[in-house]
């Protein structure tokens, strides 16, 4: 798996089974790849760890759309 770091720029959002969607909420997140997810990682206003999946084609809108960035790799001199 790749992990990459990205940030939420805009409304992101996951649906818990047949819930609701749930906001992501703005800010620094943690991405792992897999062949058809993104799981994402971040932390909730209380400092609680939040974690979910998405659909890979989902998080590609995301990446579309810019809601989410991703970082630029950083480079050692």
């Amino acid at each position: 798996m790749t992990t990459l770091h990205a940030t939420i720029n805009d409304h992101v959002t996951y649906r818990p089974g047949d819930g609701a969607p749930i906001v992501i909420p703005q800010g620094p997140v943690e991405i792992e790849l897999s062949a058809d997810s993104a799981t994402l990682s971040w932390l909730e206003e209380n400092d609680t760890a939040g974690v979910t999946a998405i659909p890979l084609t989902q998080y590609k809108e995301y990446l579309e759309q810019k809601r989410i960035t991703l970082a630029k790799p950083t480079t050692s001199v």
